[in-house]
């Protein structure tokens, strides 16, 4: 009889479109396995947001490996010694697993030399193969898309394959004993409109393949919300790139692919530069504020008590739903750095912790862009104005949803409530004039480095 081979899920929790999985089935009975390791990662294990969708997610995976004839095993700890001590358990002739590019899954992958068969499906084309004409990686996006576009269209999604298992299986933790859920209190009521799985990630695909002709002209505008929400699937890898991009065709136009190639320029850049959440790419030499003051403000901003409409916004649906609408994230985090001029790291952590789609090299990306700190970024003094954006984006909808106390202000009021006098009692001030916030901002930004 053919070896046992066992297949190392991590951020791709799925069947479909699974290299690993589809290897390991052409060489004999498949056993699945996930490993809940905190360690590795550090201060980058699974935020709230995620340990919430990562339960969920981990049982429609048990189902769907049941269905096809195996199981997934659940252990608890260091990953590169669990999955040694798992696949001597049961005698594996082979350890398959998909590639992954943060830092900490390359050191399990490596740990006490290499034992694990990688496979590649996590993005559309593999970062490491895409190099500039001096046989670098790429520091700027536009040119490394350019180079991207070259190995167009991406590889066409793999099919499930038929499975079957060994005879014996070992021991498996419970689920339910991993405590990935809140419970005192369980903040997660909010949560109720996402479906984690590879089922969902494939209903939300269809409905965005639907209004996808939406996505280029509609984006930016919170209140319509025309974007994929497929990010959290993605993360999860319970849907992969390719599969989106080949289910889209052109009917997504050039936007979403830019955005879709944005995520493998992230894996590109993380390849290169592992410390990418930890430091600036480029130190700005930028004083910042500390102290009481200061946190009390992120306090506020973590709260959506900043008195500016569109970011309080943006940050109560972070808390109530684990998501945000990317014109908001923009915003949110301009105004942190800019206007409250406090760290961009103090932002991804909170980020970290509360949404669904915490990404290590998207997060980190995403907020040097925003901080100019990134190779490439936009240069910190250019200061996005929250009460301009608001209504230039149409976002007075989004505002009276996400802040009831704002709700009955009319369309010309509502994104400037203090400014037109219309503030009702009990919503938060300003924690600083929009003006003031951008001087203070330059004037730390001409000063930098002295």
């Amino acid at each position: 009889m053919a070896s046992t081979q066992l297949v190392w899920f991590r951020q791709d929790l799925r069947t479909k479109d699974h290299p690993a999985l589809r290897a390991a089935a052409e060489c004999g009975p498949v056993l699945g396995l996930y490993v809940l390791d905190d360690e590795t990662p550090g201060k980058w294990k699974p935020g709230g947001a995620s340990r919430w969708w990562l339960h969920h997610s981990l049982a429609a995976l048990a189902d769907e490996l049941e269905a096809l004839g195996s199981a997934l095993i659940l252990r608890r700890g260091r990953s590169a010694e669990v999955v040694r001590k798992v696949a001597s358990e049961v005698k594996a002739g082979g350890i398959h697993a998909n590639r992954h590019y943060e830092p900490w899954w390359r050191e399990a992958e490596c740990e006490k030399g290499d034992f694990v068969i990688l496979h590649d499906g996590d993005v559309l084309h593999e970062p490491s193969d895409i190099r500039s004409g001096t046989n670098k990686p790429f520091k700027i996006y536009g040119p490394y898309y350019r180079a991207l576009h070259e190995h167009f269209p991406p590889p066409a999604p793999l099919p499930a394959p038929r499975l079957s298992r060994p005879d014996k299986l070992p021991p498996s933790d419970r689920l339910e004993s991993w405590k990935l859920l809140p419970t005192s209190p369980d903040w997660a009521g909010g949560f109720a409109e996402w479906e984690p799985g590879e089922k969902g990630a494939a209903r939300r695909l269809r409905h965005f393949v639907d209004h996808a002709g939406d996505y280029a002209g509609k984006r930016d505008l919170p209140a319509v919300d025309s974007t994929s929400r497929l990010s959290p699937h993605l993360h999860h890898g319970e849907i992969t790139p390719r599969q989106v991009w080949h289910a889209l065709g052109r009917r997504g136009g050039d936007k979403f692919h830019r955005e879709l190639a944005w995520r493998d320029f992230s894996r590109h850049i993380i390849l290169s530069d592992p410390e990418l959440g930890e430091r600036s790419q480029r130190p700005l030499g930028l004083k910042t504020r500390s102290g009481k003051a200061a946190d009390a403000d992120f306090r506020a901003w973590t709260r959506g008590q900043t008195g500016y409409p569109l970011v309080d916004a943006g940050m109560r649906q972070l808390w109530q739903s684990g998501w945000m609408h990317n014109r908001a994230r923009l915003v949110t985090a301009s105004f942190l750095i800019k206007h409250l001029l406090i760290d961009w790291w103090r932002g991804e952590e909170w980020f970290w912790d509360c949404l669904v789609d915490a990404d290590y090299a998207n997060n980190s990306q995403n907020w040097q862009w925003v901080a100019g700190t990134g190779f490439d970024s936009q240069p910190f003094y250019r200061i996005m104005a929250p009460l301009t954006q608001s209504e230039k984006f149409d976002a007075a909808d989004y505002i009276r949803r996400w802040v009831p106390e704002l709700a009955r202000l009319s369309d010309a009021d509502i994104h400037d409530p203090w400014g037109r006098g219309a503030a009702p009692a009990g919503y938060a001030k300003p924690l600083i004039g929009h003006r003031e916030g951008r001087e203070r901002a330059l004037d730390a930004f001409a000063k930098r480095g002295k």
